[in-house]
């Protein structure tokens, strides 16, 4: 007969994630999280630009458990190394991109389990910017100019890769006629 404590691992790596409440993945996500809405150049959209909305999650190698129970628990998002071809940065991140599951699972969780830093006010800005795109909103001028404003409005500490400038001026150059205004 062999024997192997393989299977009392997997026990203990069970009651671990039971053991994770949901009260610590917020502090997690309060420390560590993004919600991130991003803009991209796209020429077949009706105002040429699409809005990126995703929640990031990062942690070391030895906390990738967490990253799994909290995957587990909002049952969604999928993991991947944070910088595969970096030799140095061997994290983990979660990402929550479909907005299905943003709206239907990530969203509510927070709501239950609201965040305790500035991450509370970057979730509910997020939030917001999910409903413009849910109401279809973002495809006119108006819609895009509320999203664009909630975003530029969190203090950033971080250069963006758009300026709240250039994609306002976008807007005025793609709409010279004022007639045009909120009607794409």
């Amino acid at each position: 007969m062999i024997s192997s404590d393989n299977s009392s691992r997997a026990d203990n790596q069970q009651v671990t994630e039971e053991k994770i409440s949901n009260e610590y993945l917020c502090g997690f996500v309060d420390g560590e999280g993004c919600f991130y809405v991003g803009f991209g150049k796209r020429t077949d959209l009706p105002l040429k630009w699409q809005i990126i909305t995703e929640f990031h999650l990062s942690q070391n190698p030895g906390g990738k458990n967490v990253l799994e129970t909290f995957i587990k628990r909002l049952g969604c998002g999928y993991l991947k190394p944070n910088h595969p071809g970096s030799l140095k940065d061997k994290t983990w991140v979660l990402i929550v991109k479909d907005r299905k599951d943003i709206k239907n699972k990530l969203i509510p969780f927070f709501l239950e389990h609201p965040l305790q830093t500035i991450k509370r006010l970057e979730f509910l800005i997020f939030k917001q910017v999910i409903e413009v795109i849910e109401n279809k909103q973002h495809l006119n001028e108006n819609g895009f100019r509320r999203i664009v404003e909630l975003v530029f409005s969190l203090p950033r500490s971080t250069n963006k890769r758009y300026s709240k400038d250039k994609l306002l001026r976008h807007l005025r150059d793609y709409m010279p006629d004022p007639t045009m205004a909120g009607k794409i």
